[in-house]
């Protein structure tokens, strides 16, 4: 396995079945016991990684968006973890339902970001889902304070 490969896989997650974006979202979940800014931190770092990667992969690859890559879920799901203001499993199950959620069912503009070409579509659709679920997290622990 490249380099490339072991980064969009997630070093082979992106394997496992069934449902390897859930596998992808899975994997990322301790991250939240390191707190918000490192989330956003490593969302950050893992969105960047991840474009290269999928470019390159993508070069050598018929495939536009194969199922098991799954380093766009793991940036998704760390943005969304990032909203969350303590670690807790109570939120970090909140905020895996919902990025899950909107990765799957793709409302706008997950659905437009979805349909852009190469490495960006890959990734972006799940960035924004991350994101929307981060505001929905934000705006729940606003309207529920202690809930998260």
């Amino acid at each position: 396995m490249n380099s490339a490969h072991a980064v969009a896989t997630l070093l082979g997650v992106g394997r496992l079945k069934p449902a390897p974006g859930t596998w992808g979202s899975l994997v990322v979940l301790p991250a939240v016991l390191l707190g918000p800014v490192a989330c956003l931190l490593l969302a950050a770092a893992v969105a960047v990684a991840g474009w290269l990667a999928v470019r390159a992969v993508q070069a050598t690859s018929a495939e536009e968006d194969p199922g098991w890559i799954v380093v766009d879920e793991a940036a998704g799901m760390l943005l969304a973890l990032a909203a969350l203001p303590a670690a807790g499993w109570v939120g970090a199950g909140l905020a895996f339902l919902a990025f899950r959620a909107l990765d799957i069912l793709k409302p706008w503009p997950v659905s437009w970001a979805d349909g852009l070409p190469g490495a960006t579509g890959v990734m972006l659709d799940d960035i924004l889902a991350g994101a929307i679920a981060a505001a929905a997290l934000l705006l729940l622990g606003a309207l529920a304070p202690g809930v998260l």
